[in-house]
Order: C-alpha cells, then sequence, then structure tokens
C-alpha cells in the first residue's frame, strides 16, 4: 500500500470523520472503501453507456426476441 495525501474541506472532513466513529473505522479506511465503491459505479455506468450505444447502433428488430415471450413468467 501506498500513502498519499489529501486536501479535504473542513466539512467533507468532519462529515468523515463522524462516519468514522459510527462505523468504528479509520478515515483511511473509509475513503478506500469509498473509492472502491464509486470506482465500480463508473464502471458499471460506462458498461451502460456502451450498451446503450449498442442498441441505438443495432435496435431490435421486430420479432427478434418473440421466440422467448413464451418461456418468460410475467407476475
Amino acid at each position: 500500500m501506498k500513502t498519499i495525501q489529501m486536501t479535504l474541506n473542513e466539512k467533507l472532513l468532519d462529515s468523515v470523520d463522524e462516519a468514522t466513529k459510527k462505523l468504528k473505522t479509520t478515515r483511511s479506511a473509509l475513503i478506500r472503501e469509498s473509492l472502491k465503491i464509486y470506482l465500480e459505479k463508473l464502471r458499471v455506468e460506462e458498461l451502460e453507456r456502451k450498451h446503450r450505444e449498442g442498441y441505438l447502433k443495432h435496435p431490435v428488430k421486430k420479432g427478434e426476441f418473440d421466440v422467448w415471450e413464451d418461456e418468460q413468467v410475467w407476475c
């Protein structure tokens, strides 16, 4: 692991410290976990963007998925 230095405004730092107390963890652990979650969110957003672009380039054709309708259970 590497050590880094960060600059946070007071309000954000107060929120981080409040969360660390509530979660009984450290600033570093909270920030590491937050970054992992945020990076995963970015990854999912990128996949969704690519998915949308793919369907814009190659829209679903009429009847393309009709064969599966009898297999689905609608509640």
